[in-house]
């Protein structure tokens, strides 16, 4: 054995919120983890989500909260900042068709959060921090991965090398370990680019989450509030990567003008209170998820379009039921990176993930047509299920998590 190899049952590549979920899932089960995090250190735990609002938000469905409760994270973040919504209002910007939904219909207290990403993360990460079994290892750049005897082998840049029977990939929708292990990814560009700021606006968005349809895309004004204050949102606008640029490119009070009028002056006034930055929108779908000793979660197998803000939720699925295969496996004493446990996972998840993204997709191609009669479909059927009592249900039990098997940590 190389003297610098150290050996877990788990690897977790990937220090983010689904592989930080996923390491405490299994570290709470007395699972030895090691998690391999290219970042030069964790986050400053009491400094996050007290000042400035964060760009990088995610809405996080009931159902992902309870896993946030039951790994022990959820009181951190509340005692720092996460905003309930218990209303969405959707319009289609060029015709009369809206819907709105209310968590009373749903029978939930809430249809979801919206919290910073590094609210979330900070408090996963204190919690890591509490179980013997997990260990972190920060400024972990990748350089190799290797099959042998007794599992996947990973070698670093530095030279140190780590050894489990299981290796998993949360290293995000450009995956190294991903590539590293040779699997085949479809990619398709969206055609769009996310717009991302912080606004405060001249009317408190309420507790309603809002999105209207134009037809360059969707834009989306995520309800956020401040010591009580709710006058700010975090913006998500996707458009073409020129129209993008241009409007990144805008003074703020430009860029607050233009939204404002984007928005129909719903919540009148917008302010940017943070510089504007685009990101390029590809939706990508790993060929597989599985193979011996190797497994990928979140982003890593699957990357979506930001219409429905479900990313991060299909990736706490991801790690809530292949965390559930690993431990009842470990109950029977089967090998963690057995093929035959991890294709359990993979054909408990692919699934639900396929059906997401080819739901966006279809939202994204109906609403981005042009053709008269396409946008009478929208208008129709927008306001059509909206009058509708039970597949309005259906659709809010599907928004808030509530789909197929859901795994014991999220019940």
């Amino acid at each position: 054995m190389n003297e610098s190899q150290t050996q877990a049952e788990v690897i977790v590549v990937g220090g983010g919120l689904v592989g930080a979920s996923l390491a405490c899932l299994l570290g709470e089960a007395g699972v030895a983890v090691t998690v391999l995090d290219a970042r030069p250190g964790p986050l400053d735990g009491e400094a996050v989500g007290r000042g400035k609002l964060a760009q990088r938000v995610s809405a996080v469905t009931p159902v992902s909260q309870r896993l946030l409760e039951r790994l022990g994270a959820w009181p951190a973040m509340a005692a720092r900042r996460v905003t309930p919504y218990t209303g969405m209002q959707v319009w289609d910007a060029e015709g009369s068709g809206e819907i709105t939904f209310d968590a009373d219909q749903a029978g939930t207290d809430v249809l979801g959060h919206i919290v910073e990403n590094d609210v979330m993360l900070a408090a996963l990460e204190a919690r890591l921090a509490e179980l013997p079994s997990v260990s972190q290892v920060f400024e972990a750049r990748l350089d190799a991965l290797q099959t042998t005897a007794v599992g996947r082998r990973l070698i670093l840049a530095d030279g140190r090398h780590f050894l489990a029977p299981l290796v998993v990939a949360a290293d995000g929708a450009r995956s190294q370990l991903r590539e590293l292990a040779g699997i085949d990814v479809s990619s398709r560009d969206t055609g769009h680019a996310a717009l991302v700021t912080t606004v405060r606006t001249g009317r408190g968005h309420g507790g309603v989450a809002r999105q209207v349809f134009l037809p360059s895309g969707p834009l989306a004004f995520l309800p956020l509030s401040v010591a009580g204050d709710d006058h700010y949102c975090s913006i998500v606008w996707s458009t073409s990567p020129d129209e993008a640029a241009r409007l990144c490119a805008l003074p703020r009070e430009a860029l607050g003008r233009e939204m404002a009028a984007a928005f129909e002056h719903r919540l009148a006034t917008v302010e940017p209170i943070d510089d504007a930055v685009h990101i390029p929108l590809t939706q990508r779908h790993a060929g597989h998820y599985v193979e011996p000793g190797l497994a990928l979660v979140g982003d890593a197998a699957h990357s979506i379009h930001p219409l429905a803000g479900q990313g991060v939720n299909l990736g706490f699925m991801d790690a809530a039921v292949l965390a559930e295969e690993l431990i009842e496996a470990r109950r029977r004493g089967a090998e963690q990176g057995d093929v035959r446990i991890l294709s359990r996972y993979a054909r408990r998840r692919r699934g639900d993930n396929t059906a997401m993204l080819a739901l966006m997709d279809g939202f994204r191609l109906l609403f981005g047509a042009e053709h008269p009669a396409l946008r009478l479909v929208r208008n129709v059927g927008l306001s059509g299920v909206d009058r509708l009592g039970p597949v309005k249900r259906l659709l809010m039990r599907q928004a808030i998590g509530e789909r197929g098997r859901l795994p014991a940590s999220c019940r």
